[in-house]
């Protein structure tokens, strides 16, 4: 066994991976909105998540997995075998294609830009360490 056929089985693999935790995270899903799932940091004031809802954001995220493990496979494939021009352009357009569909679904899921701070959480007026929002000091 070669190394060009590890690395080409590895990425077979990888891809296996990807699509399987895309299904099972789709089946695994189904029940947890029916059950009422509701994720652990909604806004305060926020109303709970509709079925419909959680169930996006559950398929959403497992969407996510999914594909970040397809990218991690493209990449394997292409860069650990000798490279070719032709092999790395096919590389970025499907890195590309598949980060624009993250980021989409990443906004779809939480409401902001992967690259936003996370909404402000108050408790009793205060803002709480780590909300990226400062607290207001004593007095003031």
């Amino acid at each position: 066994m070669d190394f060009q056929h590890i690395i080409e089985t590895v990425g077979r693999f990888m891809d296996f991976a990807g699509v399987a935790v895309m299904v099972i995270g789709a089946l695994v899903s189904i029940p947890m909105a029916l059950r009422g799932y509701q994720p652990r940091r909604l806004p305060s004031g926020a109303e709970p998540l509709s079925v419909y809802r959680s169930y996006r954001q559950l398929l959403g995220r497992s969407i996510l997995l999914g594909l970040e493990l397809l990218v991690a496979a493209d990449i394997i494939r292409t860069v650990a075998v000798t490279p070719t021009f032709e092999s790395v352009g096919v590389l970025a357009i499907i890195v590309l294609i598949r980060t624009f569909l993250s980021f989409s679904l990443e906004l779809e899921i939480t409401g902001r830009w992967p690259w936003q701070k996370d909404p402000a959480v108050s408790v009793n007026g205060a803002s709480l360490p780590g909300s990226g929002v400062p607290r207001a000091k004593p007095g003031a």
